[in-house]
């Protein structure tokens, strides 16, 4: 009886396309899952500029003390609103004090003397008047009252000197807001320049956004932008405020700030924006190209790909790689894998698969 020998690649090949089969058969009985789609959005490259950037508060300042000694009252926390000329931190001062009682005593001291100094100066005036006192002598007498007008004079600026440095043993609110941060704890030692606490204005926000070299330039001072808070998915409309015109100190952007018209209580400092400029086209732009854009919710991500599904040829669902680019919103560039005249998928009914059986709704 004659053996007949079957090579293990072809039983290998012979297996697979069996099972290929089946999949496919598989596949076929399965209810055409129901999808709606969309075709692109084409829109003209540079009728807008898109940057990321950051809500703060237009006012903020970091409150610190020129003197040294130890916190002694905490009176604030963090997320704590507080008014302007509100005490927040106390510095021990016992020293301050000391200088002041000093100062008042020697002030005193001076006004007694300018009194004295002032009888005897008008008298001398009365007594040359009547040629009873030498010119000389008033001379000695204005000198000496000029001398005690001054004491007094120096004596009463150094009780504002002191006052001025109870300004930075007591640090108040510079004005109205939140409090934000605090960097010291009462026992702490605070050191002259050192951030004691940092307030933000709680009454208007503005963004700051990162602007490339080659848009710059078509950024322009009191130009409307809509914003987009990514966090909350929430739409904005502002006015741009300032356009910095050097990127020396900021790696090659170039920092422009908006000021939002209108901002509820959810939009919070420090959430991440994307801001669109609208730029008009002028003559000397010439070269035109078609932007495909697609909402973000259409996309398919796995792992570090991100693709779409397309209906291809016999109504199945067929997945493409896509290489994008910047973010318009809720939309996206599509730079590769998808172009201006083909449908994608929105949304579906069921689970797409490759390969899977849709109907268009």
């Amino acid at each position: 009886m004659k053996k007949i020998v079957i090579p293990i690649v072809v039983l290998s090949t012979m297996l697979f396309v069996a099972c290929g089969g089946d999949n496919r058969e598989k596949v076929a009985e399965l209810k055409p899952v129901a999808v709606k789609v969309a075709g692109t959005a084409e829109t003209e490259e540079g009728t807008y500029v898109s940057a990321s950037g950051k809500i703060e508060a237009e006012n903020s300042a970091n409150l610190s003390t020129r003197m040294m000694g130890y916190v002694t009252k905490l009176n604030v926390k963090v997320g704590q609103k507080v008014r302007k000329g509100q005490l927040l931190i106390s510095v021990n001062n016992t020293d301050l004090q000391a200088k002041k009682a000093q100062v008042e005593a020697s002030i005193i001291q001076a006004q007694a003397a300018y009194n004295n100094a002032k009888k005897d100066y008008d008298r001398f005036v009365n007594l040359f008047a009547q040629q009873s006192a030498s010119q000389k002598e008033l001379d000695d007498m204005t000198a000496r009252y000029e001398m005690a007008k001054a004491g007094l004079e120096a004596a009463k600026q150094m009780r504002n000197e002191v006052n001025a440095q109870f300004a930075y043993a007591n640090i108040s609110a510079p004005f109205d807001g939140v409090v934000t941060n605090t960097f010291v704890k009462e026992g702490d030692m605070a050191n002259p320049g050192m951030p004691l606490v940092s307030v933000e204005g709680a009454k208007k926000l503005q963004v700051t956004a990162m602007v490339s070299e080659s848009d710059i330039t078509l950024i322009k001072e009191g130009m409307k932008v809509n914003v987009l808070v990514k966090s909350l998915n929430q739409q904005l409309t502002g006015k741009v405020s300032e356009v910095s015109l050097s990127a020396k100190n900021t790696g090659g952007q170039y920092l422009v700030k908006i000021d939002l018209d209108k901002a509820d209580v959810k939009i919070l400092s420090g959430m991440f924006v994307n801001v669109q400029f609208p730029i008009e086209r002028t003559a000397t732009q010439q070269e035109v190209s078609d932007v495909v854009l697609i909402p973000q919710s259409a996309l398919v991500k796995q792992g570090q790909l991100t693709g779409v599904y397309t209906v291809g040829s016999g109504n199945v669902a067929v997945l493409r790689w896509l290489r994008l680019g910047k973010n318009f919103g809720d939309q996206v560039e599509v730079l590769s894998g998808l172009n201006g005249k083909e449908q994608y998928i929105v949304s579906a009914e069921g689970k797409l698969f490759n390969g899977a059986k849709v109907q268009i709704k």
